[in-house]
């Protein structure tokens, strides 16, 4: 698993790698190195004892309002995260990690409200000659930029009406 010192990296390298929904850089919550106990796996000597998992978490969040204010309910708070964490792995029915951290991720981009997330998920010394297997995935909340609810689907035409009638297709009103 990489060290949190690569997974923050330059915040307007995440920024840029992660699309046009994120525009500007980012603050960046993490925890490194949380490791629980959970059932998870393909085998049949993991399916019914608990194994360790490790979870590296790198979460952003557009400047955080908690570096002005210095209030904890300004930013995402860690240890409501870790607590879901625990949570999850306690009541989860994945049985691999890729599902483990996209469950992850989603947690964070909507009950958290991050805007991007690096969660990395593995399972240390899995086999006797390998430090960890795992996975890690980068996510980021998308923008819903839908078409107006009244507006006839179509062609070109639709679009011509839509214009006409004094609005933009994609833009909200």
């Amino acid at each position: 698993m990489p060290s949190i010192a690569s997974l923050r990296g330059d915040m307007n390298a995440v920024a840029g790698a992660t699309g046009s929904a994120v525009q500007a850089p980012l603050d960046i919550i993490y925890i490194d190195g949380f490791v629980g106990e959970t059932v998870i796996g393909i085998h049949h000597d993991e399916l019914h004892d608990t194994q360790p998992v490790r979870i590296d978490l790198a979460i952003g969040v557009a400047r955080a309002l908690a570096c002005d204010t210095d209030r904890i309910g300004d930013t995402i708070d860690y240890s409501v995260v870790r607590q879901s964490l625990v949570d999850l792995l306690r009541d989860h029915r994945f049985q691999l990690l890729e599902a483990l951290a996209e469950r992850i991720a989603q947690i964070l981009l909507t009950d958290f409200g991050a805007r991007w997330v690096r969660v990395g998920v593995a399972k240390p010394h899995k086999f006797p000659d390998v430090e960890a297997v795992g996975v890690i995935i980068e996510r980021c909340r998308t923008v819903d930029r839908a078409v107006p609810a009244a507006a006839p689907r179509g062609g070109d035409a639709s679009v011509l009406s839509l214009i006409g009638a004094g609005l933009v297709p994609g833009r909200p009103r």
